[in-house]
């Protein structure tokens, strides 16, 4: 076994290996750009070496400042993660020259399954099927334009090189192909240094299932059962789930078994996934092998208490598996949700700045239920622009799908973050969405059920009603603790009222408050409802238990009430006197900034291109400028017919968000 592993990686994925390594009496060493100087993975590690500037082309991917660390460190074997250098085959051949052990597959495999247009055709050979397509490379946007009217419409256009969703865009017309080809082959070369692409048909109302396989040098290769990968946006995974709730077992077998012959026609060994795409009848069609570890690979160990891993560590230093293809069960249910740094309110635009508040749900492992959280981040560590915004991966186990997605929910619920725009209330509104809760779902879910984007939860009656009773209980604690202050100023304590009106989501509730060893809300309909609580002025969670249903709230104070945040929703709750709230129905209301003739940077990000000029006439829909933040590029358009007055931004130029990049008249 090694004594030392260098991570070719950074963020949450690195933490994990280390981890692994850890347990395993393995010591680590991490590489860090100048971005992650003080990152989580680097305080993790045993030793860190820096290896460059921010960007990853210059750090990161780059392979000799890689093979510098290991030569300073005497480091055994590389585990690269996933992204980066992961599947690159001159990374791994470059390792061999030294000596040095790749925690992952051989050469050839790589090659000829990290390349997908090679992958596609030996899948066909080998007999799995695979989806109808245009193999060959394909040199500019006119002949993308061809061939996708040949292939019809809608198409994929994907990189070669690529993974996590990158490089990748759906074609519905000539005039999204020519742009998907260009945007395509601009990310590809960022992020792979590879910037050949392919076109294939896309499958419609498709879901996303992969299989996991694990093999090792002594030619035996098994599969770790599927995960459904279905809930996308942009092509990048948002929930996932093992094992399917589509699924049935002899679908499951054919699968793995197609899975496990592909890898052994590469003498595949380490872990690795093969993805498939399932129509509604269960038909599936291969669409690529990741030579590598997943991101979603916790699921997987949730549900056969594998740590894969290990497995590639103990694979890699020439040990047989310890198990074989009957010893494989999935146990229970496993849910993924991963934790974007991007504003779900701004078309999970990239969001980036200070991490003023991190504080996850508490990891337990108990027989019952597993909450984990895998993460590269701490409270007051930066996030950067450089990077992929994902910040961590929560996960909850259960013996069946429904208690696992209940899990997840209270996991999520109790889940602080601030500082930066993030994605938590799209998750919990994922996790109370009925098409989901019923398993129902293709990659096209959140297009279709959030077609205008997300604009928050609005919470049905019963819950709102639950949560106003908590401001009414909070607002008593409030209120005496003031009293007290004041009593102790004066040597007189003000009487508290009991009477109240909570204001929330459009609705006003008149409650009338007591309070015992629980505080029980009466309501003007003559249902009370007793609140124990467990909080005090300050605390950012409040802690709740109704009528034996436990509640985590996140609560900030403001005047007159509380920001609450619960279940996707994000409330602003006024709890004010009965004569307050008459007065307040009076105000007039405060209307936003009119910023209709802008156009407004929706991230922090870099301008790639300025598709326009001054004095041009737009039309609706017509493609303005391009903003790349956190590797992936993103076209700003206009949304009505109008004349371009003035240019703020060039190519080139660092805009912060919110930023007028250009006028309108």
């Amino acid at each position: 076994m090694f004594d030392k592993i260098l991570i070719a990686n950074r963020g949450e994925i690195a933490c994990r290996v280390i981890k692994t390594a850890r347990k395993m009496g393995i010591r680590t060493v991490a590489v860090f750009s100048d971005a992650d100087r003080d990152a989580l993975h680097v305080r993790m590690a045993d030793e860190a070496v820096h290896i460059g500037p921010p960007p990853a082309s210059q750090s990161y991917i780059v392979i000799d400042r890689i093979l510098d660390a290991i030569r300073a460190t005497g480091a055994q074997a590389v585990h690269p993660g996933y992204g980066f250098l992961s599947e690159r085959a001159e990374f791994a051949q470059a390792l061999a020259g030294l000596g040095v052990e790749f925690i992952g597959p051989p050469v050839g495999a790589i090659e000829a399954m990290g390349d997908k247009i090679t992958s596609k055709k030996l899948a066909a050979e080998a007999g799995v099927s695979t989806v109808p397509g245009y193999m060959g490379l394909i040199g500019d946007a006119e002949k993308a334009v061809r061939i996708s009217r040949d292939i019809g419409y809608p198409v994929m256009i994907k990189a070669s090189a690529g993974g996590g969703g990158k490089g990748m865009r759906i074609a519905w017309s000539d005039r999204e192909a020519r742009e998907g080809f260009q945007s395509s082959k601009n990310e590809a070369a960022a992020s792979f240094g590879d910037d050949r692409i392919f076109i294939e048909k896309f499958v419609t109302s498709p879901r996303h299932i992969e299989i996991q396989v694990l093999g090792d040098k002594h030619g035996t290769c098994l599969y770790l059962g599927e995960r459904e990968c279905s809930i996308q946006r942009r092509n990048q995974k948002v929930i996932e789930e093992a094992p399917s709730p589509f699924l049935d077992a002899a679908t499951r077998r054919a699968m793995g078994e197609q899975a496990v012959a592909l890898a052994k026609a590469v003498d595949y060994c380490s872990a690795g996934t093969v993805e498939f795409i399932v129509d509604g009848e269960r038909n599936f069609y291969f669409l690529e092998m990741n030579t590598r570890l997943q991101v979603e690979h916790p699921v997987t160990e949730l549900v056969t208490r594998i740590d894969l891993v290990e497995q590639m560590i103990r694979v890699a230093a020439g040990e047989k598996l310890g198990f074989a293809q009957d010893d494989i069960r999935l146990d229970g249910w496993a849910i993924e949700s991963r934790l974007y740094a991007e504003d779900p309110y701004r078309s999970f635009l990239p969001s980036i700045g200070r991490l003023t508040r991190y504080r996850p749900p508490a990891e337990h492992n108990h027989l019952a239920s597993v909450v984990r959280n895998d993460t590269g981040v701490y409270e007051g560590g930066e996030i950067s622009m450089y990077y992929d915004p994902m910040i961590a991966k929560l996960c909850t186990w259960a013996p069946d799908r429904p208690r696992a997605i209940e899990a997840m929910r209270d996991a999520l619920d109790a889940f602080e973050v601030e500082g930066i725009g993030h994605n938590l209330p799209f998750l919990s509104a994922v996790m109370d969405h009925p098409r989901f809760v019923e398993g129902r779902l293709t990659t096209a879910f959140i297009a279709e059920e959030f077609p205008e984007g997300f604009n928050g939860v609005r919470l049905p009656p019963e819950t709102l009603r639950r949560v106003a009773a908590v401001a009414a209980a909070m607002k008593l604690i409030v209120e005496r603790r003031a009293a007290r202050i004041s009593g102790t100023m004066s040597n007189h304590e003000r009487a508290v009222g009991r009477d109240w009106v909570v204001s929330a989501q459009g609705e006003d509730f008149a409650v009338s408050v007591s309070n015992g060893d629980e505080a029980v809300i009466l309501f003007a309909d003559g249902e009370s409802l007793g609140v124990r609580l467990d909080w005090t002025p300050g605390d950012t969670v409040a802690r709740a238990n109704i009528g034996g249903d436990a509640m985590a709230l996140k609560v900030d104070l403001r005047t007159e009430g509380f920001r609450i945040r619960y279940r996707g929703a994000d409330l602003d709750v006024k709890v004010r006197t009965p004569r307050a709230a008459e007065l307040a129905r009076l105000m007039p209301e405060k209307l936003p900034p009119d910023t209709s003739k802008m156009l407004l940077c929706p991230m922090p990000g870099v301008v790639v291109r300025i598709d326009v000029a001054e004095g041009d006439e737009v039309e609706d829909g017509q493609a303005l400028c391009t903003v790349e933040a956190m590797k992936m590029e993103n076209v700003l358009r206009a949304e009505r017919r109008v004349r371009i007055a003035r240019i703020n931004a060039k190519p080139g130029q660092s805009m912060a968000v919110d930023a007028v990049i250009m006028e309108f008249e």
